[in-house]
């Protein structure tokens, strides 16, 4: 029972380490990466679908990324969609190929970005630590029910303690390498 709880403590924090990576992934700094764009919808034939389900998107060059829709009847929308994001670029086609140029960061943009990561490291923090505080809860309604000791409560509470230490680790050092590359010119 002891190791199922902590099997799914684990799983629980895995997964909003996961999260991070994901919203991380999508935040602009600098560089053209195709995940920048996994946040974009388009409306396609009167329902709303994920860019990277009409298009291949691709980085050639480290300040370019190419968006080659499977149906070139989609482009205008693609380039709609685009256009009313947050990304702030403006895409350019070929009638075949859509191009997005990465523009620089400014300064001010960068520390945007900076506390924006912070923040939702901030919010991953709470999350795992509220993982936590779910598996102490459950870990003493067993002890209360006589299912397991006050030994056993111990030491699970301590392990729990040392798992979240090492998930918040984790986090603070994703946020610590994303701030790098964001603050880098």
């Amino acid at each position: 029972m002891i190791k199922e709880i902590e099997k799914n403590l684990k799983e629980k924090m895995d997964k909003t380490i996961q999260v991070l990576k994901h919203e991380y992934a999508s935040i602009r700094a600098g560089r053209a990466n195709p995940a920048l764009l996994d946040r974009i919808h388009v409306e396609y034939y009167g329902s709303e679908t994920p860019l990277n389900q009409l298009a291949n998107v691709t980085a050639p060059e480290a300040r370019i990324l190419n968006i080659s829709p499977w149906d070139a009847k989609s482009i205008p929308a693609i380039e709609k969609a685009i256009q009313k994001s947050d990304l702030g670029m403006n895409p350019s086609n070929d009638g075949k190929i859509i191009r997005l140029v990465v523009p620089q960061l400014t300064e001010e943009r960068r520390k945007d970005l900076v506390k924006l990561l912070k923040k939702q490291a901030e919010e991953a923090k709470v999350a795992v630590r509220n993982i936590r505080r779910d598996a102490n809860d459950n870990l003493k309604k067993h002890k209360k029910d006589g299912d397991i000791t006050e030994d056993e409560l111990k030491k699970s509470e301590e392990d729990t303690q040392k798992m979240t230490d090492k998930f918040i680790k984790e986090i603070d050092k994703l946020a610590e390498l994303k701030e790098k590359e964001i603050m880098e010119v």
